[in-house]
């Protein structure tokens, strides 16, 4: 006699997948919406806080406002989202972040059914290329209080 092999069903219901500009983050969203395919898919992007010391984050430190900024900021990486989604006749909900990354998607996480990052972010062709896993997704997946599954 044959086991009983139930039908494979997707149970989440929430999915958060952070997303900058790179190819992992593209590749995640793909992950994401084939392999939950009735999940609500909510895309974050994480604007660094606004100091003199953080890159692209110190011209935030001079706007008016701050979360107006922000979300320009943010708005490059949603249109991408957006059109992966639609190969997919899907839609995203997005959600603009402002901090250091891993701690930002590691507040929102406990919200979401599971996390879907990508192995590494848009600083991948720096030192960082050696190492199989970026920073940011190692932290997430070791501290996360659901599940998440890394994407190469």
């Amino acid at each position: 006699m044959k086991p009983f092999d139930p039908p494979r069903r997707d149970v989440s219901d929430r999915i958060l997948v952070p997303m900058d500009d790179s190819e992992h983050a593209g590749d995640a969203l793909r992950y994401a919406l084939e392999t939950h395919p009735t999940a609500t898919v909510t895309v974050l992007h994480v604007v660094g806080a606004p100091s003199m010391l953080m890159g692209e984050a110190v011209g935030l430190t001079f706007e008016p406002d701050l979360d107006t900024a922000a979300a320009e900021h943010a708005a490059p990486v949603f249109e991408r989202a957006t059109a992966v989604a639609g190969e997919y006749d899907r839609e995203v909900e997005t959600a603009v972040g402002l901090g250091h990354p891993a701690r930002e998607i590691l507040d929102r996480a406990a919200a979401y059914d599971g996390v879907v990052i990508g192995a590494h972010g848009a600083d991948f062709d720096r030192a960082s290329r050696r190492f199989l896993v970026g920073n940011v997704a190692k932290t997430v997946s070791t501290r996360a209080s659901v599940p998440v599954t890394i994407v190469r």
